[in-house]
C-alpha cells in the first residue's frame, strides 16, 4: 500500500472521529416540562361581595422567599435531605407565580380591600408583608406521594410609624393523589389557592379593624 493511500485513510478516520465527537457535544439535553401554579387561586371560593364603602388600600411589600424555593426549580424535602425534582421547571420563579396568585385572590375575593402594587404611585396609609418560610414538596418517606407544603407570614403595617397592626402565621399542606409531577403540581396549585385566600379574609378583617388615620 502507497504511502499516500496511507495517509488519506488516515486523514479519514481523524475526520469521521472529529464529527463523532461533534455530535457527542450537540446532543440534545434531557426535556424539561414546565408547570405552573396559581392558575386556579380565583377559583377557592366565589367573589365575595364589596362591603358597599369604598375599598381599603393596601400596599403589597415585595414577597419574601426562602432562597432554595425562590427559582424555578421544585423543592423537595425529604426528613433532613433536600433535592429538586428533575425534568420539571415552574414557568416562571416561585415567588413571582406565588406574587400573581396572590395578587389575582385579592382582585377576585377581597371584599374591601385593593391591593397597591410597588409599581403604582398611589400611596397607602396600609401596607402587607408577606415573608414566605417553606415552600416544598415534602415527603414523609422516600417514594411515597408527597404534600405540598407552603408557611407564611403575614403582618399588616401601619404607616408611617410601620406600627404592626396584625401578625398572623399560615400553614397549608395539601397531599399529592401520586408521586407524579403533575400531581405534585396540581398539590402546589391548590395549596397556594388556599393560603391565597385565608390572606385575603385576613386582611380584609384586619384593615376592616383598623382606623383611618386622620389627615393633618
Amino acid at each position: 500500500m502507497s504511502r499516500t493511500v496511507i495517509l488519506k485513510r488516515l486523514a479519514a478516520v481523524a475526520a469521521a472521529a472529529g464529527l463523532t465527537a461533534g455530535c457527542a457535544l450537540l446532543s440534545t439535553p434531557d426535556p424539561v416540562q414546565m408547570y405552573r401554579f396559581g392558575a386556579s387561586a380565583t377559583a377557592v371560593q366565589q367573589a365575595a361581595p364589596a362591603s358597599g364603602g369604598p375599598l381599603r388600600p393596601v400596599g403589597l411589600r415585595r414577597i419574601q422567599f426562602p432562597e432554595a424555593a425562590r427559582g424555578d426549580r421544585i423543592l423537595a424535602i425529604t426528613g433532613t435531605e433536600a433535592a429538586y425534582i428533575s425534568g420539571a421547571r415552574w414557568v416562571s420563579p416561585a415567588d413571582e407565580l406565588f406574587n400573581d396568585a396572590v395578587v389575582g385572590a385579592f382582585s377576585d375575593q377581597s371584599r374591601n380591600t385593593r391591593l397597591i402594587g410597588p409599581r403604582e404611585f398611589s400611596r397607602s396609609a396600609l401596607s402587607l408583608d408577606i415573608h414566605v418560610r417553606s415552600f416544598e414538596a415534602r415527603y414523609a418517606d422516600e417514594g411515597a406521594a408527597p404534600a405540598a407544603h407552603i408557611v407564611a407570614r403575614a403582618r399588616l403595617l401601619q404607616f408611617p410609624d410601620r406600627e404592626v397592626v396584625d401578625e398572623r402565621v399560615f400553614t397549608v399542606s395539601v397531599p399529592a393523589s401520586d408521586n407524579r409531577v403533575s400531581a405534585i403540581v396540581a398539590a402546589f396549585d391548590a395549596a397556594a389557592a388556599d393560603l391565597s385566600a385565608q390572606v385575603v379574609d385576613w386582611t380584609d378583617a384586619a384593615a376592616a379593624n383598623t382606623p383611618v388615620p386622620e389627615d393633618d
